[in-house]
């Protein structure tokens, strides 16, 4: 492990000219464009899914072409440029879409890009006037955010030194895009326990990035390292709203929909290989695949239906997608409720693609360089979110309680 500076990626260095007039093509671009241009670069994720996982390196490549799409100056508000995408409410549709795009030809791809629009939604939501404004001239100039909030028991911690300056101690862990995303929203203590949101300007600051750390057989695509902050100093600045405002529901819950999405296009990516791999072999006509593929349709219809009603939910609860909920149109608990039971049953989905997957394509299926064996890899790990229990018993509860 050392200490690094975040080094600027292929299409940084590039010539940013083809993306000053940007926010002129994104204002005249519908919903069906905006899908198409995703799965084009969905197609291409899927092409180059294989090198991206042997080498277990940044999928560098699929960036620059969601940088070239737009996608990555999406989230900003119109007022900003952008499309609004998982910021605007009546955009939500449009994002679990895209979302599910990618996720289909890459899980890793679709994390980090899940990650960026968090990032910029937060950042939207409960940074100042001035700090909105400047953060998204970095997304202009095509730099990546994420949210980096996992820890194990070294994590970070924000110290107060006056005169409005900070210094970091501790380290996250499941840094997805570790060494290109280069303006990460982290959660750190602060002396009296609340948590404090701030962004870290990866190219500014000395960081250690321990990409030994990401050992996992699954999503290595998405080099989700380890990455230490000690001795990192902001200034306010880069701290991101009030100390909890991360934990404002219910939109910390209802993001949840943002990762299911992801999930289940990298489930629909293992029908599609699935399918495609009982072709190759001449297996279409035999009773019990043909069964078995149609339940894995069904499963995956069905994860489509749960996410169109949550956008749809979404869209009727409030016109901004981490606004005053006080001033919502429809119960929170309600929503939070909503969102715990779509990713509870998307999972559910996924692991029966999974298991129907496996015994369509055999022992022989799940070698490489056949697809499923590295999609079923990177679903396995990328479904096991935090709190799945917890979101399960809060369904049961509201239903209990009528």
């Amino acid at each position: 492990m050392g200490r690094s500076t975040c080094p600027l990626t292929a299409f940084e260095m590039a010539d940013l000219s083809p993306y000053l007039n940007m926010h002129t093509l994104l204002a005249s671009m519908s919903s069906s464009e905006l899908i198409s241009r995703g799965t084009e670069i969905a197609r291409f994720c899927a092409e180059n899914a294989a090198e991206v996982d042997r080498r277990g390196s940044f999928p560098e490549e699929e960036f620059a072409q969601i940088a070239s799409a737009g996608l990555i100056i999406a989230p900003l508000s119109r007022s900003l440029g952008g499309l609004g995408l998982g910021f605007e409410s009546q955009n939500i549709a449009d994002l679990l879409r895209v979302l599910r795009i990618l996720g289909e030809g890459n899980l890793s791809v679709g994390r980090i890009y899940e990650g960026h629009v968090n990032g910029l939604q937060l950042i939207q939501t409960f940074a100042t006037p001035d700090q909105v404004e400047r953060f998204a001239h970095d997304a202009r100039g095509q730099k990546i955010f994420g949210v980096w909030n996992a820890e194990a028991a070294d994590g970070l911690k924000i110290h107060p030194l006056g005169r409005r300056r900070y210094e970091l101690s501790g380290s996250k862990t499941f840094c997805s895009g570790a060494g290109n995303v280069q303006r990460p929203l982290v959660g750190g203590t602060l002396p009296d326990g609340q948590l404090q949101l701030c962004v870290v300007p990866m190219e500014q600051v000395k960081t250690g990035i321990d990409s030994r750390w990401w050992t996992a057989t699954g999503m290595r695509g998405s080099v989700s390292a380890k990455v230490d902050f000690t001795g990192v100093v902001l200034d306010d600045a880069w701290l991101i709203g009030n100390p909890n405002d991360y934990h404002r529901e219910p939109w910390l819950t209802l993001g949840v929909i943002r990762f299911a999405a992801v999930q289940l296009g990298g489930a629909e990516g293992l029908v599609n290989s699935t399918r495609s791999f009982l072709r190759k072999l001449g297996r279409t006509t035999d009773p019990y695949q043909i069964a078995r593929l149609g339940q894995m349709t069904l499963a995956a219809e069905n994860g489509r239906l749960w996410l169109e009603s949550a956008a749809a939910k979404a869209r009727a609860f409030a016109p901004i997608f981490g606004g005053d909920a006080s001033a919502a149109r429809n119960n929170p608990s309600e929503i939070t409720v909503y969102a715990n039971m779509v990713r509870t049953a998307i999972e559910q989905a996924a692991m029966d693609i999974m298991k129907n997957a496996e015994r369509c394509i055999g022992s022989r299926g799940l070698l490489p360089p056949e697809p499923a064996e590295r999609i079923i890899r990177d679903l396995r790990l990328y479904l096991r979110q935090p709190c799945f229990d917890a979101a399960l018993a809060n369904v049961g509860a509201y239903t209990l309680a009528g």
